[in-house]
């Protein structure tokens, strides 16, 4: 019975030793996943610097609508970039401004608008009247047609005007139960910084950068410092590119993105430097 009793005791002892080594191995896995900075950046590229889209091929169509995307997914773009907010029934649309005065037949903020409301909107015709059936889309509709022809960037915008979007977009991407290659298409940026914090902490998986507006006192190594810890990319007005800020940026572990580049020249004069990615009206630019 004693020796029963013995080998009981080891038993548990040895069961114990692995429980408490995996508990261990869970909770550096845990804090790797809080404290490490944000996941690469996937780098699927067509050429060596990437293109992007600017509210699809702006220059050529309408800016964030599905014709849009489709040229630029005809023009080989790596990503494109747009913009979301929330309608007024919780719907997460493609649409830039605060409101639709400039870009549709309407008026008034975007958030006062049902989708119902916003799809009846005429959002083609100030662009040119052979446009004047493009409507403004939900993203899902732009998940559907560009993934995975091509990646996305997501622009938190005006977050403050369309509350709870951090969450409304990490469902969106979450429902779809996509891999991990389809969510290496996927990129989400804001200007504002405790926007893009609250995202990445519901979906850690998707890599964040930072916008930044022009400042003549340019981008501070603290500023760098902080936005590493959680961003994989950093995006500037292309007036404030240079080659030192760009070698500061890599030096933090991030990319490089700029925006929105239209001359022909800037564009020849970004491709010399060590940039990650370049934001355009115009992807047949380079």
């Amino acid at each position: 019975m004693h020796f029963l009793y013995k080998e009981k005791e080891k038993e548990m002892a040895f069961i114990l030793v692995i429980v408490a080594v995996a508990i261990f191995l869970s909770v550096l896995i845990l804090l790797f996943r809080n404290q490490a900075p944000a996941y690469e950046v996937p780098l699927r590229r067509k050429q060596a610097v990437l293109k992007i889209g600017h509210r699809g091929a702006s220059g050529y169509r309408p800016e964030n609508t599905l014709s849009s995307f489709k040229k630029a997914i005809e023009l080989k773009v790596d990503f494109i970039e747009l913009d979301i907010q929330l309608s007024k029934d919780g719907q997460i649309v493609v649409f830039h401004d605060p409101t639709v005065d400039r870009t549709t037949n309407g008026k008034g903020e975007i958030r006062d608008y049902t989708y119902e409301e916003l799809f009846l909107l005429d959002a083609g015709s100030w662009f040119h009247p052979n446009f004047s059936n493009e409507y403004i889309p939900l993203l899902s509709e732009v998940l559907d047609i560009s993934l995975p022809d091509t990646g996305l960037i997501i622009e938190l915008k005006n977050p403050h005007l369309s509350p709870g979007i951090e969450l409304k977009l990490a469902d969106e991407l979450l429902k779809r139960k996509w891999d991990s290659e389809k969510f290496a298409g996927i990129l989400v940026q804001s200007f504002d910084k405790e926007t893009i914090k609250r995202f990445h902490a519901l979906l850690p998986e998707i890599p964040i950068g930072i916008i930044v507006r022009y400042n003549p006192k340019g981008i501070s190594d603290s500023f760098l410092n902080e936005v590493s810890s959680y961003a994989a990319f950093v995006n500037p007005k292309r007036s404030m590119i240079t080659p030192n800020l760009i070698e500061r940026i890599h030096s933090k572990g991030m990319k490089v993105f700029t925006w929105t580049v239209n001359d022909k020249k800037q564009v020849a004069k970004l491709l010399s430097y060590d940039l990650d990615g370049i934001t355009t009206d115009y992807p047949d630019l380079f």
